[in-house]
């Protein structure tokens, strides 16, 4: 099974507004957004849920830890290397970086909690044992961001799942972050 690396102009036609807006934002086009254009649908859908998960109210070095809990789990060297940048580009301290990625402990206790609510999310299917959701509500966090949680991990698992699927590879633009 191959997966091209589309360009704007090999790209289905459905795909190409996707894969231009990306190429704009990033300044060049992603292998792995080329690849997922193979399924403009796909594509699509992820650049929709990306938005949406954008939009919601946890802020976001929380977002990013939801990502990075899944990109570290799913074994996603792409998006691992794309949110490691993100994190810099936010002004994360190096440590909760290096945590993030090495899956060690997290000094921050909100952003601690996101990550442990996130991993039980996953490891239970959505049926968060009590204490897993008691967990997070004492460290502040409220049922809207419990489900936000849930959008995030629902956006990164397609993410992950069609990089790895497609072979897409860390751009020369990322490889110090990889």
């Amino acid at each position: 099974m191959h997966f091209p690396a589309h360009t704007t102009a090999s790209a289905p036609g459905t795909a190409r507004r996707g894969l231009h807006a990306i190429e704009a934002h990033f300044g060049y086009l992603p292998d792995a957004a080329a690849r997922m254009a193979t399924s403009p649908q796909v594509l699509e859908g992820f650049q929709r849920l990306n938005a949406l998960f954008g939009s919601t109210s946890l802020p976001p070095l929380a977002r990013e830890t939801v990502i990075m809990t899944v990109a570290v789990r799913n074994g996603c060297h792409v998006c691992v290397a794309l949110h490691t940048e993100r994190l810099h580009q936010l002004g994360a301290d190096a440590g909760l970086i290096a945590a993030l990625r090495a899956e060690t402990p997290i000094d921050e206790p909100d952003l601690a909690a996101v990550r442990a609510f996130a991993l039980a999310v996953m490891a239970h299917s959505g049926d968060v044992p009590a204490d897993g959701r008691a967990a997070f509500a004492a460290a502040g966090w409220s049922a809207q961001a419990a489900l936000e949680v849930v959008l995030g991990i629902a956006t990164y698992t397609l993410s992950t799942f069609a990089n790895r699927l497609t072979g897409a590879t860390v751009d020369p633009e990322l490889a110090a972050r990889a």
